[in-house]
């Protein structure tokens, strides 16, 4: 007898586990970005932000750069998961890649956006 429950209690666990992973790289975007926001706040003692604000730029990239990872690791244990569920268990689905795409596409994004964040 199928039962969808089980596919679609993956299919949430693996989007919540997204949504962690958005949740980190939006955290590393503001560290990363804060320590500017105080350079330019402070122009009289920018001096010494500015030798600081190294840290808050290395730590707002590795932020992101685990938020990506995060998405990764789960979009490749959600596969793994789903090729041990039975046939029957698995509903047929219009676009059974789709949630392929949006994760994998979403820790691109993270990857750019920690280039970006090097770059300037």
């Amino acid at each position: 007898m199928s039962d969808p429950r089980v596919f679609f209690a993956a299919e949430r666990t693996m989007l919540a586990w997204v949504r962690s992973g958005i949740t980190l790289m939006a955290l590393g975007f503001v560290v990363a970005k804060f320590g500017l926001f105080l350079t330019l706040l402070a122009p009289g003692a920018a001096h010494d932000l500015i030798t600081h604000q190294w840290l808050s730029d290395m730590l707002g990239m590795l932020l992101v750069i685990s938020g990506a990872v995060v998405i990764l690791c789960a979009q490749y244990n959600h596969r793994l998961y789903v090729r041990t569920l039975p046939a029957v268990d698995v509903p047929p689905m219009a676009l059974p890649w789709l949630t392929s795409v949006l994760s994998i596409s979403v820790a691109m994004a993270g990857l750019l956006l920690a280039i970006d964040l090097m770059m300037f």
